[in-house]
């Protein structure tokens, strides 16, 4: 398994500085912002030249929402996926993070015909089909993201990704984990990633309180007890608050989760 860094968490004037420094505190990858990439994306390939840290993902940073009411805001949404996962085939990113929609639905309730949630579905379905062509022709995979009740009502446990996965049917679909949201919403961590399996391809960490792990009290030896078991063998991004300087909270992250990685 291996470590990331979100580029947002690094000190640096440019992505240059910021791949250095990861270097420097023990990374193996960055994950990428997809809103910049899709603005720096020949940056993003000169600087990867050559550089022992590589890009391990790309969160999310597209406009409009997959399941707004509106044809044209779904639109924008598709077509800034489609470029990222290019984009990401590109650059050699693992995939793209997504997370269908935030807040409480968006659709309408045309109960007893269809409810709110029946048509999300429905229609989250069909637009991974399409999105899952670009993903597996880019290889850059589409990463389904669950995330906390409180950020989403859709999709809150992996078991709910993996379902919407097995629907779909495609290759270029997979679930990544975050064990921030699934320390909210998961009875068991370690069960819930084992039950997710192969299909979990990505990994978001931070500790219970969304700080850098080592500061609270989540389990992350069983996490990641699980995922080898799971035969998984991706990157583990860092998705959170950090304290105290980077310069030295980032390098004893490090430290703190390879210890538990043993």
């Amino acid at each position: 398994m291996k470590l990331a860094v979100q580029d947002g968490l690094l000190p640096g004037r440019s992505l240059a500085e910021k791949l250095d420094n990861a270097a420097r505190y023990g990374f193996d990858g960055i994950e990428l912002g997809g809103g910049w990439l899709l603005e720096h994306g020949d940056e993003v390939v000169r600087a990867l030249e050559n550089h022992p840290v590589k890009v391990s993902s790309i969160c999310s940073g597209y406009r409009g929402c997959l399941l707004d009411p509106v044809k044209a805001e779904r639109d924008k949404a598709v077509g800034d996926m489609e470029k990222l996962l290019q984009l990401g085939g590109r650059i050699g990113a693992t995939g793209l993070i997504f997370v269908p929609v935030f807040g409480g639905p968006r659709l309408l309730d045309l109960s007893p015909y269809r409810t709110a949630i029946d048509l999300e579905h429905e229609l989250l379905a069909d637009l991974l089909d399409r999105l899952s062509d670009t993903a597996e022709k880019s290889k850059c995979l589409l990463l389904l993201e669950p995330l906390n009740r409180y950020e989403t009502h859709m999709i809150n446990r992996l078991e709910q990704a993996v379902a919407v996965a097995k629907r779909v049917k495609r290759k270029g679909l997979a679930v990544m984990a975050d064990l921030f949201h699934m320390s909210i919403e998961e009875d068991d961590l370690s069960s819930a990633i084992c039950g997710a399996g192969k299909l979990i391809r990505h990994v978001h960490l931070a500790d219970s309180q969304r700080l850098q792990p080592g500061t609270g009290h989540t389990d992350f030896r069983g996490a990641f007890r699980a995922l080898k078991e799971s035969g998984f063998s991706g990157y583990m991004a860092l998705e959170c608050g950090v304290r105290g300087p980077a310069a030295t909270a980032l390098p004893a992250c490090v430290k703190f989760m390879r210890k538990q990685m043993r």
